[in-house]
């Protein structure tokens, strides 16, 4: 269960980045920024859904 916490959290870091990514492709007016920043959108969701999921099923182990 230990695992599934840490790669929680990997999804923060790619999105951290990606948010870095997509900034740097901004400001160099190269293509690829939107791509970036949907991928960074992308992680944070998928970071508080399985952070979710998570939560209702060790919930439900523990009752």
């Amino acid at each position: 269960m230990k695992y599934s916490k840490i790669f929680q959290f990997a999804y923060l870091v790619f999105a951290v980045l990606f948010l870095y990514d997509g900034i740097t492709k901004w400001g160099d007016g190269t293509h690829g920024a939107y791509v970036s920043f949907a991928l960074a959108g992308l992680a944070v969701f998928i970071f508080f859904f399985r952070r979710k999921f998570a939560n209702k099923y060790g919930n439900k182990n523990k009752s």
